[in-house]
């Protein structure tokens, strides 16, 4: 099952009995469990005798098996979830595998990781991506370009906010991919318009989102992108005081893919313009970008985006955001 299907189960009223969602989106994470919840609990009273919700480092799936057994009392079905389920106990997986074969089908059993299962820890999957059938494992789509401006519109839509175009498309360039912040943010830029406004252009996301921290943003990029390591860490100690550390880290990333891309592109002889396209980006951007992806230099950008996904790793991991960045912009500016 797809992301979208299981919204599609869900807004009928007839979730799956079980399902497990993973990746690093809460904010996909979240609309599904709205809408998973609205669909099978239409009235308050319900939703109070019918959902239960565990967190993963709190409990054993020996006890979300026997909550997922419960029968139902006073509504159709019982909705029981898991959140940060990726913390569950291995030792419990035989007993979750033996409740997977024969799902209880009063219930909804609903698990929850806020981070991906797959090839994450010692590039090994998660145990329960080994346990749970795979038609039950919902993976959260990762949305580009845009498609992830067209979702930003649809979801600030449903809120009764109208994002125009090229608001979408700033606030994807200036905040990144996270749909959590990207809606914060949209919510914010409504509010620039004052109490009762619920449009949102360019100018509320230039007034919310702030030039000076843009202009670092691109100022930390393109110190990158002419190799001055100097230049480079005295901006990120800038952003670091002001910005989450996976924010930076994930424009570090989208400017390390779109130079590989630029490269593939050249490499299949693709002119200029049909690259500046395709990335969307201005020609003399490109134009610009090109004589150093294409050079011996750019021969390291497959192994520098496996150095973003890395430190990504360990930024989840619990490690420190500080040390990693600095780590990873020295290596990105070649003195690494």
């Amino acid at each position: 099952m797809d992301y979208r299907a299981l919204l599609q189960a869900a807004d009928r009223g007839d979730p799956p009995p079980l399902a497990l969602l993973h990746g690093g989106d809460a904010q996909l994470i979240d609309d599904a469990l709205g809408r998973v919840t609205a669909g099978l609990f239409a009235d308050p009273t319900e939703l109070a005798l019918g959902r239960e919700v565990l967190e993963g480092d709190e409990t054993t799936a020996e006890a979300v098996v026997r909550s997922a057994m419960t029968l139902p009392l006073m509504t159709r079905r019982r909705l029981v979830v898991v959140r940060r389920c990726q913390a569950l106990p291995a030792r419990g997986a035989d007993a979750l595998g033996a409740y997977v074969r024969d799902p209880n089908p009063g219930t909804c059993l609903l698990l929850l990781a806020d981070e991906p299962l797959a090839g994450q820890r010692d590039r090994r999957d998660h145990w329960l991506l080994g346990v749970l059938p795979a038609a039950a494992i919902v993976a959260l789509p990762a949305w580009r370009g845009r498609v992830i401006e067209n979702w930003l519109k649809q979801r600030a839509a449903r809120e009764d906010l109208a994002v125009g175009d090229e608001a979408a498309r700033l606030l994807v360039q200036w905040v990144g991919e996270d749909g959590a912040r990207l809606l914060g943010e949209a919510r914010k830029a409504a509010l620039a318009g004052g109490p009762d406004n619920r449009t949102v252009g360019v100018a509320e996301v230039t007034a919310i989102v702030g030039e000076h921290r843009v202009a670092d943003v691109f100022e930390l990029l393109r110190a990158v992108e002419r190799g001055e390591p100097g230049a480079a860490l005295r901006t990120l100690e800038r952003l670091l005081a002001i910005e989450p550390p996976i924010l930076v880290l994930a424009h570090l990333t989208t400017s390390t893919r779109m130079a590989l891309t630029a490269r593939e592109l050249a490499g299949r002889g693709e002119p200029a313009d049909a690259i500046a396209r395709a990335l969307r980006r201005p020609l003399p951007v490109v134009q610009a970008l090109l004589p150093r992806v294409t050079g011996p230099a750019g021969s390291r950008l497959g192994r520098l985006l496996d150095r973003c996904w890395e430190t990504e790793w360990r930024l989840k991991s619990g490690g420190e955001p500080r040390a990693e960045l600095v780590a990873l912009v020295t290596e990105l500016c070649g003195a690494g």
